[in-house]
């Protein structure tokens, strides 16, 4: 396929800006201690920036961004002008003496002793700092980036392994990240997508389900590789059931055979994802706030008042106007302006996108926020994207690792995407709501007597749920609950064994 001029321009942009596009989307996917890290260690590294100090009895300086509706496109957002020589970096700068005299307002002069004495102490507080373990989704994308792939594959990746849950599976359809008038190309570049991380470490992740996340990890070199293969593609329930003598009958297999191979069956995972879990609980600071307004309406705002505010150092502003400076140095404050510069855009980016996100979520899960967790409303990251106007990859960077303090509690940003199903009366309700009250239903039912699935359906059907027997049964074996009979058995071995006690 020839390109039009227009079209390789646009591909050499984006090329030659790779490395300013990764920089702002990194700062899009922090959260708010990292992103204060980051800051700390650009402060440390770049001479050129520094921290403007504010005086609490002055009102605020305006921001970059003012007005978060006249926001820039997506390819504003990712794409911007690049400018080699940094001259109008340079024009802005000495504008700003003009025009807002207390940016550059002098300072007294730190001694060198000073500054070396905040720099070890400094250098003090990163060391000490707890480093982030990886997480599943981090060491994904590594992994990603040494595939070789076209760009459309590559996103849809993305975005599936950044929808992977804490198991590693990819539960709902994969049809739920794609948007709604997807084309049969954008539906085979999904599946490309998928078939790309499902060859990734650990061993199953992306699967769908649990029979598929068992296949993934099964190679030729296993001991009863054949035997293991035909058990988990049609025999798992009766697996559970202990209906060994049936599998027997409908495979040929002796029984002996089938222990064995079962035997090795268990030293599968099914829930890969599992070994990237923190094994400590660290402490929550939320990045965004909800606050409900005199009307009743929720507004968002930022949890970034400990976020240093940061400028162009003016020491190195006035050297500059000095002009008693050799050609090396005039390219070292340009570089490092241009770097200083840059990162306080991306910061105000960063502001901007996750504040028009965080809204967005929060108008659409209001019910969430005044009723509770069961009320809340199926909701996909490409409906975000539509609604804000930026790309699906760019709402799941900036959810990633990030909490929202709500009148209900902190939860993470990304407990507001639920996939869901439709129900018999055709409205969409959210396995969320579904799992809620299943979970209720078999907690509170006679033990001696538990639900069937067919009695479940309409338990959830007179509390308004309308969703089909294999929707139930589906939902129930994705909990983990078992069948009535195994309910009951269950029910009636802990009856024994209490009246033997």
């Amino acid at each position: 396929m020839r390109l039009s001029i227009g079209q390789e321009q646009r591909l050499v942009q984006k090329q030659v800006l790779a490395p300013r596009m990764i920089q702002s989307m990194e700062i899009l996917q922090l959260p708010l201690i990292e992103l204060q890290e980051r800051i700390e260690q650009e402060l440390n590294e770049n001479p050129l920036l520094e921290q403007r100090e504010q005086d609490p009895d002055l009102p605020d300086e305006p921001e970059s961004v003012e007005n978060p509706e006249a926001s820039p496109t997506e390819e504003q957002e990712l794409v911007v002008e690049e400018n080699t020589n940094n001259e109008e970096d340079f024009e802005r700068l000495m504008q700003l003496q003009q025009d807002v005299p207390d940016h550059f307002d002098e300072r007294p002069r730190r001694s060198a002793n000073r500054i070396e004495e905040e720099g070890n102490r400094k250098l003090d507080v990163m060391a000490n700092v707890t480093t982030r373990p990886d997480t599943l989704q981090d060491y994904l994308e590594r992994q990603l980036r040494e595939f070789e792939l076209p760009q459309r594959i590559r996103v849809m990746a993305e975005i599936i392994i950044y929808n992977l849950d804490s198991r590693g599976w990819l539960t709902g359809r994969l049809s739920e990240l794609l948007p709604h008038d997807a084309t049969e190309e954008q539906i085979s570049l999904a599946h490309e997508g998928l078939s790309v991380i499902q060859k990734m470490d650990p061993p199953g992740v992306g699967a769908r389900d649990l029979r598929e996340c068992l296949l993934l990890q099964l190679v030729p070199t296993l001991p009863y590789y054949k035997e293991m293969k035909a058990l988990i593609s049609g025999h798992l329930s009766d697996l559970a059931e202990n209906r060994l003598p049936m599998i027997e009958r409908k495979t040929g297999y002796s029984i002996e055979k089938i222990k064995q191979a079962w035997a090795e069956l268990r030293r599968l995972n099914p829930h890969p994802g599992a070994v990237f879990r923190e094994v400590f609980v660290p402490a929550i600071t939320p990045d965004v706030i909800v606050d409900k307004d005199e009307a009743g309406k929720y507004l968002v705002r930022l949890e970034d008042e400990r976020t240093p505010s940061l400028r162009i150092s003016e020491v190195y502003r006035r050297r500059w106007m000095s002009g008693d400076l050799s050609s090396e140095e005039k390219e070292f404050i340009k570089r490092k302006v241009n770097s200083a510069q840059w990162l306080i855009d991306s910061i105000n980016q960063r502001k901007n996108t996750l504040t028009r996100v965080s809204q967005a979520i929060v108008e659409h899960q209001t019910r969430f926020l005044d009723e509770g967790p069961e009320a809340i409303e199926p909701l996909k990251m490409q409906q975000i994207a539509e609604k804000v106007g930026v790309h699906v990859t760019t709402v799941s960077r900036a959810v990633d690792d990030k909490w929202i303090q709500t009148p209900r509690g902190i939860y993470p940003l990304k407990r507001f995407f639920v996939g869901g199903t439709v129900s018999t009366a055709g409205e969409e309700i959210t396995w969320d709501a579904i799992r809620i009250k299943l979970q209720e239903l078999v907690d509170n039912e006679d033990k001696s007597k538990p639900y069937s699935d067919d009695e479940l359906v309409k338990e959830l059907h007179r509390h308004g749920q309308q969703v089909a027997r294999r929707t139930v049964t589906k939902y129930r074996q994705k909990m983990g609950i078992p069948s009535s009979r195994q309910r009951r058995d269950w029910s009636m071995r802990a009856g024994k064994n209490g009246s033997s006690e």
